[in-house]
């Protein structure tokens, strides 16, 4: 009896679906984009950009909070619009920016919120100053692209936001007149690393 129960307990395991392993992502560097706001004296708002950054994203379906992604850009690939404005912002009044000088974030951990949300927390080293932040993420869509010539590979779509305080990274500069917060919006595709 117990040679057969112990057969019937390997004979459900074995036809029991398997959990997918963890999935790593390369970021598309077409398709990222974070774009930052801030009020500029109660008259305007100002936007900025940074675009075709890469990172990796390791995505695991079955168990979320083990996820983790990472990404690093340089500062000076920041898109103003104007370019004295980007001249002032990579002056000694804000970032003094190095040719080499980079921005990156590492999670440290995810917290599930939702079906397809969670918080995504992780260090932010900007300006040379590491500190913890909190993405709000959503999950957009985690399904094979649809399109060549990557049609049928994995793939994954993220967005996320967050609010940094300027002075949090020795940017404060001309604040209150310049809001020290900084409103963040994120937006990328991944696709599975080669």
């Amino acid at each position: 009896m117990t040679r057969f129960a112990t057969l019937a307990a390997v004979a459900a395991l074995s036809a029991a679906p398997a959990l997918a392993a963890p999935l790593t992502y390369s970021i598309d560097q077409s398709h990222a984009q974070i774009i930052f706001s801030y009020d500029h004296i109660g008259y305007s708002t100002g936007y900025g950009m940074f675009s075709g950054f890469g990172g990796e994203v390791v995505f695991d379906a079955d168990a979320p909070a083990g996820s983790s992604v990472s990404v690093t850009f340089p500062v000076r690939s920041m898109l103003t619009g104007w370019e004295a404005r980007f001249e002032h912002f990579m002056s000694p009044d804000f970032f003094d920016a190095a040719e080499d000088e980079a921005v990156s974030f590492t999670s440290t951990a995810i917290e599930v919120t939702g079906e397809t949300t969670g918080k995504i927390t992780g260090d932010l080293t900007l300006n040379g100053v590491t500190k913890p932040v909190v993405l709000d993420a959503v999950l957009n869509k985690s399904e094979p692209y649809p399109f060549p010539p990557f049609e049928g590979k994995a793939a994954v779509g993220f967005t996320a936001t967050t609010t940094l305080l300027r002075s949090d990274f020795n940017l404060g500069a001309f604040a209150p007149f310049i809001s020290d917060e900084v409103q963040v919006q994120i937006s990328f595709e991944a696709m599975a690393a080669e």
